[in-house]
């Protein structure tokens, strides 16, 4: 009688293996349902409840997997941000402040230099006339006239130093930015028309600025300036 599991035997030990492109995969596991359903549990983290603290995570926005700032923390955040910003507006102001009062002062020392300048410059012409008013130093109506000349030249030499411009428009058209009319006169000729014709009180520009206009007289063929 023929021993049938020799045959079977035989006819598996010499069977050869399927080759397939990708090859065969070895099973799964060689402990049958038992072994993958244990592999199966191993990694179920439904098991066990998680051992994290929902209150420690960081919370995400819908579908952005973003995480979110909590509400308190963002407000402290931009609470600090706001005083951060008020702080550095006082600061800034404080700092304006002072910029503005240094060049207040500034300006007007320099202003009180400017001035003092221009006395000192003038102390010659007061001391003229100091000895010009003592007594016993006036002679002649002459040489009373020719000192009185020299003061009067030297006061306006410091004047027209320090900026200060005569005005004397006799002779020249009128210009009523510069002139004030103060009479007029029929001319005698018709191109001496809008013409000054007499200076009543002079004129004065201090550095391109009139100061005082000149009242003058004016020709004028129809009675007004």
């Amino acid at each position: 009688m023929t021993d049938k599991r020799r045959f079977s035997t035989d006819h598996h030990a010499g069977r050869e293996p399927i080759h397939t492109p990708g090859g065969m995969a070895e099973p799964a596991s060689r402990t049958g349902p038992s072994g993958d359903g244990a592999d199966l549990a191993s990694t179920d983290m439904s098991a066990e409840p998680s051992s994290r603290d929902e209150e420690t995570q960081a919370v995400f926005s819908h579908g952005a997997g973003v995480p979110v700032e909590p509400d308190v923390e963002a407000i402290r955040r931009l609470e600090s941000q706001l005083e951060e910003s008020r702080d550095r507006q006082l600061r800034l102001a404080a700092e304006f402040d002072n910029y503005r009062k240094r060049i207040v002062r500034e300006r007007a020392e320099q202003t009180d230099r400017a001035q003092a300048s221009l006395v000192t410059r003038l102390l010659d012409v007061l001391d003229d006339m100091d000895r010009l008013s003592a007594e016993g130093s006036v002679g002649s109506a002459e040489s009373l006239r020719q000192a009185v000349e020299l003061v009067d030249r030297k006061l306006r030499k410091e004047l027209e130093a320090a900026g200060v411009e005569r005005i004397d428009p006799v002779g020249q058209p009128f210009d009523p930015n510069v002139h004030e009319a103060v009479s007029t006169l029929p001319p005698p000729k018709p191109d001496l028309d809008h013409t000054v014709s007499a200076t009543f009180q002079t004129g004065y520009r201090f550095k391109g600025t009139l100061v005082r206009p000149a009242r003058v007289q004016v020709y004028s063929g129809q009675g007004q300036a």
